[in-house]
């Protein structure tokens, strides 16, 4: 029976009983304590601890879930998976016990003809928790399990809790019996690879209170509301059914197993234990069936791989399933052959993976070309780190694992996975003091730019006596009171012309940076003083901190003073935020909405934004988003600002970035209604005609994962325009063609250069290959040795010097005898100098010679004792370079 047909099963039987089907939830959970769906009951928590009312009082889903706090067992067992469907129905005070176990029951042993799963009853066995007799007389007297087959277990197998004070009840779960061949007789309590668990029925009846652990709470007393929640694991059954050795060969996930087989060329043969020479690969293809398949589901649901969260698992398990390819003997992509056998197993029981594939692969396929990137420049350098500790008799140091991720962008679980299999431990206590001590140097220079020299305590101080108010959103001048002054992180009562100061006021229309958006400047005035303002900043919530110099007068604290916003610079840089929200649309539009924001920063008439893509954007989608930007400005939609409660705001679906915290009440930006609906503190345009337009200037990689996009607007993008229209000018003059047939005209040109400069070095190549003859003369003895030193004056590059060496090295026959020639290209000098093996014999090694050479050419060099190049910076010490070798072999 196929997986899908299992689930179909379920959800008739229990819909023809009187349940409600409700749909799989996302693997993304709701919950904010969750970062993934972990269980079938979690959609319905509310109800069941009666948080909300139930909109139905029976239930019934087939759930996918995620679990990854054991990633590291997958492929070790039979149990351990990271992507599982629960089977689940559930009752809010409707039916209990008595109806849960018939059900279960009657579901697992009718017919298959009669809709149900046809287990024998005798493969059954039942637990039920040891104070719980209804459920134990249920199973014996009514149903008619016999005894011997029913066992009790204690609170920690048999109870459930959300390991807090509320709902808890106690369980009784059934297993299948494998048979003999897996293990000893005696039921679940003897042995739980032979008696394979595959369905739980809670019973929750009870209040508990506190206590720690499975089994140290209190039961308190009985539910007023008794409910079900069960839970049976699809892939178990499905095991049972399929009659596989484990999950990893049931119809959905072996597809990937047989093409991980295929593809590496290794037979797969069911191996579960260490001793068995099978063992260490199976493994590795368990591994790549599960975390394939669950790559494929994550993604589906939206998760897109990152450093943190559930970008981060997702990204882990792509890159442990690459690798474990990579461990099984294939280093190409694959995941261009995995990924589709997963949708193609996946599809009959979830049809959007193969609706949005093309979304899902781009993504996967991505993260894995980043990821070889990653293996092909960090392997060598842990290689050689293991090497160095295995002979010091030490762990992988923190340091070493800490280089590994700060330059090569080494995971530490990758790390730690490739240390243990070099039979290497790792000061992970180390690496994680050095991450800490980086995000304290990070944290404290981005506090650094926000307070200045100051002592946080003095604007805590200042704002002890009030918060700033912001006015900015609907003034830009605005009369306030000098709250604080401050020099140097210190308090002051006067300031004078010339002096760098940090100002609060008790209200101001500047606006802090913040959101990404650069902060205001202006001026501050009073009676008798000028002050301009340069920035603003918020090093603690609630207070604006001006960074201004005294232009003239003397300002005091406690002065009246009128602060105005540089209104042209406000008005650029609106345009830019704006600009920003509509980028950030625009990418939505072309690439989808997995193009999320990353990051971004905006001032006047600039904007650069970050967002989630894999991989670089096309000449024609660049022209795609520039086109639905420039519409949107064109269109001229109103720019509306409201303010509302967050859980309003994010039903609307405004997108909350950054990862900031917000309050009760959010402030969302729209753009043309939904078409983009963000929240944003910042400041915008009133409609997106005031932007005026849109450049985009490039895009570029920030990292694994992640694009970045830079744009000019408003005049300054007229300017970028402007400027780039007169040197297509410029250049169609040069060349006398219209600006339209520049690029074939360019192309032409630059072809033309390619030939005569290969003419031109091969015609130079041919001069030195004609001056070796002459060359063999001026051979100089030193001491026994032959020495050719020569200046061969203007060169195409290193190679012909090494072509002219090696030359000479051989016309001089095998007597000891050396060759050092220099040159000077592109205004650097070279030199190049070759050994035969009577000379080295002799103690004239290249390496040491290019080495003395390249020191009196202001530079370095190295290689073999056969041959060694060198360089400099100083063309005018070529002379001295070739004395400086007749010396040292002459002093050898």
């Amino acid at each position: 029976m196929k997986s899908h047909e299992i689930a179909s099963r379920w959800l008739s039987y229990f819909e023809k009983n009187g349940h409600t089907v409700v749909p799989s939830a996302s693997l993304v959970s709701s919950d904010p304590s969750l970062l993934f769906t972990v269980a079938g009951m979690v959609p319905f928590i509310p109800y069941l601890t009666a948080r909300e009312q139930a909109p139905y009082n029976r239930a019934t889903s087939v759930q996918k879930c995620i679990r990854t706090g054991d990633i590291e067992e997958v492929g070790k067992t039979a149990r351990h998976g990271t992507f599982f469907q629960m089977a689940g129905n559930f009752s809010f005070g409707d039916y209990f016990k008595q109806d849960a176990i018939r059900m279960a029951w009657e579901l697992l042993t009718s017919g298959v003809d009669q809709g149900g799963y046809g287990l024998p009853p005798e493969k059954l066995w039942i637990t039920v928790y040891h104070e719980d007799d209804e459920a134990l007389a249920i199973w014996r007297d009514e149903v008619g399990v016999p005894a011997e087959r029913i066992q009790k277990m204690g609170k920690k197998d048999n109870y459930w809790s959300t390991g807090q004070p509320g709902p808890a009840g106690p369980c009784s779960e059934i297993f299948y019996d494998r048979g003999p061949a897996y293990g000893v007789e005696g039921g679940p309590e003897a042995d739980d690879s032979r008696y394979v668990e595959i369905w739980n029925l809670v019973f929750m009846q009870y209040q508990r209170g506190e206590g720690t652990g499975k089994d140290d709470f209190e039961i308190l007393g009985e539910l007023p509301k008794k409910n079900i929640d069960t839970g049976l694991g699809l892939e178990r059954l499905a095991m049972v059914l399929q009659d596989v050795e484990n999950m990893y060969e049931t119809d959905q996930v072996r597809p990937v197993l047989d093409k991980a087989a295929e593809l590496s060329g290794r037979e797969y043969t069911s191996a579960e234990t260490p001793d068995d020479p099978h063992h260490t690969d199976d493994v590795r293809m368990r591994v790549v069936a599960d975390h394939i398949r669950s790559s494929l589901m994550l993604i589906a649901d939206g998760v897109t791989p990152s450093n943190e969260g559930r970008g981060y698992v997702l990204r882990r398990l792509i890159r442990r399933a690459v690798r474990a390819m990579r461990l099984l003997g294939v280093e190409r992509p694959c995941l261009p052959e995995l990924l589709p056998a997963s949708r193609d197993a996946m599809k009959g029981t979830y049809p959007e993976v193969e609706k949005d594939f093309e979304r899902i692969a781009r993504i996967a396929y991505a993260e894995e070309k980043a990821f070889l990137r990653t293996i092909a420049s960090g392997t060598a350098r842990l290689e050689e780190a293991v090497k160095e500790s295995k002979a010091a008799n030490r762990p992988l140091s923190g340091s070493d694992a800490f280089a590994l991720h700060d330059t090569y962008g080494f995971p530490i679980d990758l790390t730690l996975e490739m240390a243990e299999e070099a039979g290497l431990a790792v000061d992970a206590e180390g690496f994680r003091t050095l991450m800490l001590e980086q995000r304290q140097r990070a944290q404290a220079d981005a506090r650094g730019k926000k307070a200045g020299h100051a002592d946080l305590s003095v604007f805590n101080e200042i704002l002890a006596t009030g918060e700033t108010i912001f006015t900015g959103y609907d003034e830009l001048t605005t009369e306030g009171v000098v709250t604080g002054l401050l020099r140097d992180g210190q308090s002051i009562p006067v300031a004078s012309t010339g002096e760098e100061i940090e100002l609060v006021l008790d209200q101001t229309p500047f606006y802090a940076e913040s959101g990404g958006q650069a902060a205001d400047v202006g001026l501050i005035t009073g009676n008798g003083f000028v002050v301009e303002v340069l920035d603003v900043q918020r090093p603690v919530k609630g207070l604006h901190v001006h960074r201004a110099v005294v232009r003239e007068g003397e300002i005091t604290s406690g002065a009246l003073v009128t602060s105005a916003v540089d209104r042209q610079r406000r008005h650029a840089g609106e345009q830019a935020h704006s600009g920003t929200h509509i980028v950030h649309a625009a990418l939505h539009q072309i690439l989808g909405p997995e193009a999320t924001q990353r990051g971004s920063f905006n001032k006047a008439g600039y904007l650069r934004f970050d967002f989630a893509w894999g991989e670089g954007i096309s000449p024609a989608a660049r022209s795609e988003i520039e086109e639905v930007a420039n519409l949107a400005i064109r269109s001229n939609h109103a720019v509306e600002t409201k303010i509302m409660p967050l859980a309003e705001a994010k039903a609307l679906g405004a997108m909350a970035l950054f990862g900031e915290a917000y309050g009760n009440r959010v402030r969302v930006v729209e753009i043309d209604g939904d078409w983009s609906r963000e929240l944003c503190g910042g400041t915008h345009v009133e409609s997106t005609s005031l932007i005026g337009s849109l450049t985009l200037l490039g895009e570029q990689s920030v990292g694994s994962g992640n694009r970045r996009v830079e744009a000019l607007v408003g005049m300054d993008a007229f300017r970028h325009l402007a400027a780039e229209r007169a040197l297509v000018s410029e250049l169609s003059d040069m060349l006398k063609v219209p600006s339209n047939q520049l690029p074939e005209r360019l192309s032409l040109t630059l072809q033309k250069l390619k030939t005569a400069e290969k003419e031109l070095e091969r015609l130079r190549n041919e001069q030195l290959a004609a001056a070796a003859a002459s060359l063999v003369g001026t051979a100089q003895d030193v001491d026994g040795v032959r020495l050719i030193a020569h200046d061969a004056g203007s060169v195409a590059g290193a190679d012909a010097l090494r072509t002219l060496a090696l030359d000479l090295r051989g016309r001089l026959g095998s007597s000891a005898a050396a060759v050092a020639v220099a040159g000077v290209a592109n205004g650097r000098p070279l030199i190049l100098i070759a050994t035969n093996e009577a000379a080295r014999a002799q103690g004239v090694k290249a390496g040491a010679l290019v080495r003395t050479a390249a020191g009196v050419l202001g530079g370095g060099g190295g290689g073999k004792e056969d041959v060694a190049q060198g360089g400099g910076a100083d063309p005018d010490k070529v002379a001295a370079a070739l004395e400086a070798v007749r010396a040292a072999v002459a002093a050898r």
